[in-house]
């Protein structure tokens, strides 16, 4: 029996339910062994687990192993791994690993049969998802939620347009730690900062090391304190890098900036939009809004316009989302688009599936989601969330773990917390009464202290880091320009007075 009619003497109904070529397996492996330059020139993210073949799969695999230790392979140097293989044995032992590189036909096209290895690799997952919404939409039980269903429905065909994942539930040690060099050698040629996506603001950047995929962050600050500037410059900053990046011919996949989608559940996509404007072009979102600009600020708006236009940064706008709702929209941004970054403004906005019985669960059930959306896409996700009124209750309203509303899941579920801190924002609203000539020195002296301490923490801000997985906790100080809403890196000088104090 032939090493084909071994493997395809299986049950019948098997054979013709699942697509395969194993010829076309046995061919490419035999091709790879003849020349293992074939793997430097695959278009296709091919894995062990896309063989219909365990055994391919296997021979695959081991290949894949000795090829990153530099080492040649060849059906000589497989032998020893494979020798104890009992599948191996019925197709006539190692002599089988020859038997793969007899004819060469692999080498006439590589290229293609790896692709038709992917692609039926495809089929086979998506008829297993759809076997799945067969078989759950024929359950009529009172518990079923159809909604639910189409929900895990096209999580199921995201993951499968992302390329299929049968029997990939686990990674080995091996792909761990490959992809953990990678991404210790982004963050070495970005200039030793930067392992993740950028903030735009160099001192964030090299306090958290850039946004890191799969973390969920919280961005939380007391109303008036620049939470939404804040996110909305970083969205703006990561998608600005992308685009300049790509311009300069560094690949997405090299580059520290991302496509960006921001879901904005408070503010509509055209106030979004100006804020954007008025921070590239200089011009204050009052005077944008009420029209107050001269034909200069025009042209000038006009020209950060064109700029903007290019921009790789998606909003929705769309009011009262719902968790499922909002992770089903980001998984069609992140396949249309390629999104490497989800903000969402804000949180507690959001509603939770409507099984909850109190706020506090629905809040634990919407952080979670978030967090399993960024793990799912393998993307940082931002989420601002609201403080709890205890802040205005302390003399130091610098915010604290325990003042995130309903903080227990969201500060369990978060992998960074950054709460935004502006002192002058408190310092204003304490101005004493502006004096006169006719009043007492004692007046005047108060309404000079005050304005001493104006002076200064006028336009500084705070970015504190309260909780980190990847790093230390701390502050990073920040300039905020109200008028343009715009946060930036301190000066040189600034930073060495801050060290200072």
């Amino acid at each position: 029996m032939s090493a084909s009619e071994a493997i395809l003497a299986r049950p019948a109904a098997e054979v013709r339910a699942l697509p395969a070529n194993v010829e076309a397996e046995a061919a490419f492996l035999g091709a790879v062994l003849i020349d293992n330059r074939i793997l430097e020139e695959m278009t296709v993210p091919l894995r062990a687990d896309h063989f219909f073949a365990p055994v391919h799969g296997r021979v695959f695999e081991r290949i894949l192993a000795l090829i990153d230790r530099k080492a040649v392979v060849t059906p000589v140097t497989l032998k020893p791994y494979f020798e104890s293989d009992e599948e191996l044995k019925e197709l006539g032992g190692t002599a089988y690993l020859a038997r793969l590189t007899g004819d060469g036909q692999g080498l006439l096209a590589p290229r293609e049969l790896a692709q038709q290895i992917y692609d039926l690799a495809l089929l086979r997952e998506l008829i297993s998802v759809g076997r799945n919404l067969v078989e759950g939409a024929m359950d009529t039980s009172e518990t079923v939620e159809p909604l639910k269903q189409v929900e895990q429905a096209e999580a199921a065909l995201f993951t499968v347009a992302e390329g299929a994942q049968t029997g990939n539930e686990a990674q080995t040690f091996g792909q761990a730690t490959r992809a953990s060099l990678e991404m210790i050698e982004k963050a070495l040629l970005s200039g030793g900062h930067i392992s993740g996506t950028t903030t735009g603001l160099t001192s964030v950047n090299e306090k958290i090391g850039g946004l890191h995929d799969s973390d969920l962050i919280i961005l939380a600050g007391r109303p008036g304190m620049g939470k939404t500037s804040l996110v909305t410059n970083i969205a703006f900053n990561c998608a600005d890098r992308l685009r300049d990046d790509m311009a300069r011919g560094i690949t997405a996949k090299d580059s520290v900036g991302a496509a960006v989608a921001f879901f904005s559940l408070e503010m509509s996509a055209d106030q979004l939009a100006t804020r954007i404007l008025a921070e590239q072009s200089g011009i204050s979102s009052e005077s944008l809004r009420m029209g107050r600009i001269s034909r200069e600020d025009f042209q000038q708006l006009s020209f950060a316009s064109q700029r903007l236009a290019e921009l790789p940064l998606y909003i929705d706008d769309t009011p009262g989302l719902s968790i499922g709702a909002l992770r089903t929209r980001a998984r069609r941004l992140k396949r249309r688009h390629d999104i490497g970054l989800i903000v969402v403004d804000y949180l507690q906005l959001l509603s939770g599936s409507g099984r909850s019985d109190n706020r506090v669960n629905e809040i634990s059930e919407i952080s979670r989601g978030l967090k399993t959306l960024a793990k799912e896409l393998s993307v940082p996700v931002i989420a601002l969330s609201q403080l709890s009124r205890a802040v205005e209750q302390r003399d130091d309203k610098r915010p604290m773990l325990s003042d995130l509303r309903e903080s227990g899941s969201i500060e369990q579920d978060a992998d960074m917390v950054w709460f935004v801190f502006r002192e002058d924002y408190y310092v204003a609203s304490r101005e004493p009464k502006r004096p006169v000539e006719s009043d007492d020195a004692k007046t005047h002296e108060a309404h000079a202290a005050w304005a001493a301490e104006m002076e200064r923490v006028f336009g500084l801000a705070e970015l504190i880091v309260a909780k980190q997985r990847h790093g230390s906790t701390g502050k990073v100080r920040l300039r905020f320009e109200a008028r343009i809403t715009r946060f930036s890196d301190l000066a040189p000088d600034q930073m060495m007075h801050d060290m200072d104090d």
